[in-house]
């Protein structure tokens, strides 16, 4: 059966997408190349290794709605699942480069959205780990199907900027917001109530008014 290797060779914004995505560039090598490839049904979990990169002052404060205070970070500081996703390979021999499409989302209720929200620059490490099916020519008269091993897997390190950069492409300057829709009519009552044109306005008018010193009677 087919001896396969995983490497991840590098990244980039899925331009050709209606929402925000990765394509992360999956190269496969096969090391029995007397047996070609012939179709991988290729089940991929993509883990975020939090521990494993260093925090600047502000990202830490940005992080402790996840984490928690700093100081506990060597109890609560854990990997956290990212996504899980299924690709179809077609057909090779040798080594093929094929991409890994992963949805990605602005809003910040999702853990993996705070977290990279929450990050200026530098990398995120990852850890890519594969599951599923190669079918394979092995000489005879059908196909052969063998399972891809659990223990496959690769790294790579996500450049943060990459991260922003897709955000921009479908989101410049701007971030998401999920209010509970009875919050959203108060906010949207006082727009009106208040004659201001944008939202944007209407929450910078109300932090205006929160920073306001209370007056003792």
């Amino acid at each position: 059966m087919p001896d396969l290797d995983f490497q991840i060779v590098n990244v980039e914004p899925a331009r050709d997408l209606a929402t925000p995505a990765l394509a992360f560039h999956l190269r496969l090598t096969n090391q029995a190349e007397q047996q070609p490839v012939h179709a991988i049904l290729l089940r991929c979990q993509i883990q975020i290794e939090a521990p494993r990169r260093r925090y600047k002052p502000q990202e830490q404060e940005q992080l402790r709605d996840l984490f928690g205070e700093p100081e506990r970070w060597a109890q609560t500081l854990r990997t956290m699942l990212w996504a899980n996703t299924t690709v179809n390979v077609p057909s090779f021999t040798g080594s093929i480069v094929y991409p890994i499409s992963v949805p990605c989302t602005f809003d910040l209720t999702v853990a993996s959205a705070k977290y990279f929200h929450a990050l200026e620059d530098g990398e995120v490490p990852l850890t890519f780990l594969f599951s599923g099916t190669v079918f394979y020519d092995s000489g005879q008269a059908a196909f052969q199907a063998a399972p891809v091993p659990w223990n496959k897997e690769a790294r790579f390190r996500l450049p943060v900027r990459v991260w922003k950069e897709m955000m921009d492409l479908h989101y410049p300057n701007m971030t998401w917001l999920c209010l509970r829709r009875d919050a959203f009519n108060e906010l949207y009552r006082f727009k009106i109530k208040e004659g201001i044109a944008t939202f944007d306005e209407t929450v910078e008018r109300l932090l205006a008014l929160a920073e306001q010193p209370l007056e003792v009677s």
